[in-house]
């Protein structure tokens, strides 16, 4: 059986186990996956879905490019310079370890409840992480192969795509991977908590009114743009470059 049939068989094995759950306990407590279906099919002939998503997706992408290339180029700053490396040793330490709700709190005081805000707080959160994995990965760098090959009289553009860059292979798209992962959750916690439109502020509306079938709806649809983008870019964006790794 392939990998697609596994993922497929346990998906039906969760919406299996859900209807039985609900067929034994209380359909008010936990509405049935049919009921969630039509809800969702609803909020989409509406627009407010699409509406609420599309603005959810555009803080996501900006927040995780801007901390991605943020973090990483301060993370393989950090591993080159030593000095730098202790001198914001601290300062990455203090910023992984304040509660991201504090971060976005203060976000919102001094920027105001803005999207600017939203951004700006996403970013910090996960901007720390990213840097200390790419400072691990270029401190892991094999300094010998850099040396032959510059030794052997290989150019310096080419020692950095072909001997530097696939070492950090693993470390940028587990970065990637996790760095993903992270910003979906806190970008729904500052659209809760601070926005006017987006995912968060929808499931924030909904529990105001215990909308169960409303919040799951959202949740199922956001599971679906995630899924989605796991299984079409993520994963045939990392074949490509373990591919181009490999030669």
């Amino acid at each position: 059986m392939g990998n697609s049939a596994i993922r497929f068989s346990s998906l039906a094995a969760l919406l299996l186990v859900w209807h039985i759950v609900v067929w034994w306990g209380q359909p008010e407590a936990l509405p049935a996956p049919l009921a969630v279906a039509q809800r969702l099919w609803s909020e989409g002939g509406q627009g407010d879905l699409f509406m609420h998503m599309w603005a959810t997706l555009q803080r996501v992408a900006i927040s995780f490019s801007a901390a991605l290339v943020l973090g990483a180029a301060l993370g393989l700053l950090m591993a080159r310079y030593r000095t730098l490396d202790a001198l914001l040793d601290v300062p990455l330490t203090l910023l992984l370890n304040v509660p991201a709700l504090v971060v976005i709190i203060l976000s919102f005081i001094w920027l105001g409840l803005t999207d600017v805000a939203a951004v700006v707080a996403v970013t910090i959160n996960k901007l720390p992480t990213i840097a200390v994995t790419l400072r691990e990965g270029g401190k892991a760098v094999n300094a010998g192969l850099l040396e032959v090959a510059s030794v052997f009289g290989v150019s310096s553009w080419r020692r950095f795509s072909q001997v530097y860059l696939p070492q950090l292979v693993p470390y940028f798209l587990a970065a990637c991977r996790a760095g993903l992962a992270l910003v979906w959750k806190i970008v729904l916690v500052v659209e809760l908590m601070g926005c006017s439109n987006g995912v968060g502020f929808k499931l924030g509306v909904y529990f105001q009114y215990f909308d169960i079938e409303g919040i799951l709806a959202y949740t199922a649809a956001f599971v679906i743009i995630i899924l989605l983008l796991d299984s079409v870019f993520m994963r045939r964006w990392e074949a490509r470059i373990e591919a181009w790794r490999g030669r």
